[in-house]
Order: structure tokens, then C-alpha cells, then sequence
């Protein structure tokens, strides 16, 4: 089952639970209910909601993921469960004895993957398609020579080197303007849109997150990323080459000339969680795929497998 992701945006709300759902209210109007058991994501992203202590115990124990979003839409802080899986000691010990040579090969097909999914984002007769797709061949194991950076230069260059639509809402013109009049540049905190960027990877993150801690695993502890104050280490990894699911869906928000985190942006960010990905020669969508990433992770990690299977786009 897909499990739903629920945001919380338009103004002052009251989360509880009755009967093993999800109540919101809004001046107190129950304005919707939903079975904890059917909830994978919550995302609160406005100042003004409280909360009874039940939801976070109850949505815990129903493996679900609580992401509290400050003023620029970005997480400050995310709820997770301590224990969703009955192996997680077993696995615990597992990821941290995890070779560094087994580690290194992981993230030798994370940035093989990124690199072909940031192709694919691009026209079959692009040069910079074709650039990527030779860069992807030359990543070593643990990347020493750095292909990721090189390659993510070619592909945001490429991705959105043309100007986006005249049409739009007219906030959004003077941010099209500036990031038109220059080079793109992917940074959390400049202009449009990156602000896009930023909200979508933010839910796809949690959701890679839910599905790590659903295999007994612990987000914090990666194969690359290794920033001590980083507790999502391993989900940073992961979410690599997940991004162009993104990525793809923020140029058509931009080329359409919506530059702005409002509710039609946030609804098609969303999307990307539901999308309809291919893993293992099966179809489905992306939220049940990263399940079965997780517990192909294992099997590597267990030396039972040597390649990690990675959703990818449907062709």
C-alpha cells in the first residue's frame, strides 16, 4: 500500500488522534481524518498548528516520518521512529561494520545512477546528455576524482540554461529576471528555484529516510557523507540519485513561470513521491521502491549481492 504524505500549509490547525486517526481541525471544524496506519509523511510547514502529544506517539508507531518546516520552507527538524524494524540491532551492527571497500562501491553506482538520471533530464540530442552519459562510464569506485562535481556543472548548466516562461505569477518576474541575467546555480539559499529544489528534495529526503529506518537501518550513518553533524548521512547518500525525479518536475514549474513555493508547486513537488519508477525490472511508485532500495542495500551490505538496485525513470 502507498503510504500518504500529508501537508499542512494554508494556516492555524490542531492536529490529534481519535481512533487511530489522524484528526486535523481548523477553529475548531475537524476539516479531515486519515488512518495513522495509511500516513508515511507529515509535513508541517506553518507556524501555527499544535499538537497533542498522541500524534507523535501514534504516527511513530505506525513508521511514520514528522517534518517541521520554518519560515523559508525549509526542515528544522524532523520526527522519526526509534525502532521500525524487529532486525534493528541486527542491522545496526551490520552498517557499522560495513567495509569502507563495500561502502566505496556503493557510492560508485549512487553516482553512476545520479549521472544517468541527470542524462535522461536532458534531450537525447543534447551535448551535455552526451557528456554525462561518457562521465557516468569513468566513476571509480568512491569516486576519488570527484565526477559528480564535474558532472553536476554540465547538468544544471544544460537543465536550465533557457529562459524561462514570460507567464506567471507577476511576483515571481524580478527572481526569473535574476537567475535568467546569470548562470544557474544550484545553492540552498539562492534565487529561484532553488527555493523549488530545496521543497522537493526535502520531502523525497524524508521519505528515503522512513524507508531506512523500515529496513532497521540508522539514517545518520553513510558511506560518503560523514559530516559529524549531519544525522542523515546515510539518506544524503541515497537521495542522490533520486534528485532528478525532482529536478525534473522544478523546470516545468519554471518553464510554466511558477517560481514560487505555493500550493500548486508543493502539490507537484509531492507528486514526485507517488511517481511511477522502475526497480528490478518492475514498475510502481517511488515511495514502494524505496523499500526494496533498502533491502537491496542489505544484501550488499550482507555481501549477498554486489549491485544496489536504484529506482529509475520509466522509458
Amino acid at each position: 500500500m502507498i503510504k500518504r504524505t500529508v501537508e499542512i500549509s494554508s494556516g492555524p490547525t490542531y492536529l490529534s488522534i481519535k481512533n487511530e486517526q489522524l484528526v486535523v481541525s481548523r477553529e475548531r471544524e475537524v476539516v479531515g481524518t486519515i488512518p495513522c496506519e495509511d500516513v508515511g509523511l507529515v509535513i508541517v510547514d506553518h507556524p501555527a498548528v499544535t499538537y497533542t502529544h498522541g500524534v507523535f506517539t501514534t504516527l511513530m508507531e505506525h513508521g511514520a516520518i514528522l517534518i517541521a518546516c520554518g519560515p523559508d520552507h525549509h526542515p528544522v527538524g524532523y520526527v522519526w521512529p526509534v525502532q521500525a524494524n524487529t532486525l534493528h540491532t541486527e542491522r545496526l551492527r551490520l552498517q557499522v561494520e560495513c567495509s569502507r571497500p563495500t561502502g566505496k562501491r556503493i557510492w560508485q553506482q549512487i553516482v553512476r545512477a545520479n549521472i544517468v538520471a541527470q542524462a535522461r533530464n536532458l534531450a537525447d540530442d543534447e551535448a551535455a546528455r552526451k557528456k554525462l552519459t561518457n562521465l557516468a562510464e569513468e566513476v571509480r569506485s568512491g569516486d576519488p576524482s570527484n565526477v559528480e562535481a564535474h558532472a553536476a556543472k554540465i547538468y544544471w548548466k544544460a537543465l536550465f540554461g533557457g529562459a524561462p516562461s514570460t507567464s506567471g505569477a507577476a511576483e515571481g518576474t524580478s527572481a526569473r529576471a535574476e537567475a535568467r541575467g546569470s548562470q544557474f546555480h544550484r545553492d540552498p539559499e539562492g534565487v529561484p528555484p532553488n527555493n523549488l529544489l530545496n521543497y522537493g528534495y526535502m520531502a523525497v529526503r524524508a521519505a528515503v529516510a522512513r524507508a531506512i529506518c523500515g529496513a532497521g537501518l540508522h539514517p545518520s550513518i553513510g558511506f560518503h557523507h560523514r559530516n559529524r553533524y549531519n544525522a542523515f548521512c546515510l539518506a544524503d547518500d541515497l537521495v542522490e540519485p533520486l534528485r532528478p525525479f525532482v529536478d525534473a518536475r522544478v523546470r516545468a514549474l519554471w518553464k510554466q513561470g511558477k517560481p514560487d513555493v505555493d500550493r500548486d508547486g508543493k502539490t507537484a513537488l509531492l507528486g514526485v513521491l507517488t511517481e511511477t519508477v522502475t526497480l528490478g525490472g518492475e514498475s510502481g511508485p517511488l515511495l514502494v521502491a524505496l523499500s526494496k532500495m533498502m533491502a537491496s542495500l542489505v544484501r550488499v551490505m550482507e555481501g549477498g549481492e554486489k549491485r544496489l538496485e536504484i529506482p529509475s525513470a520509466c522509458t
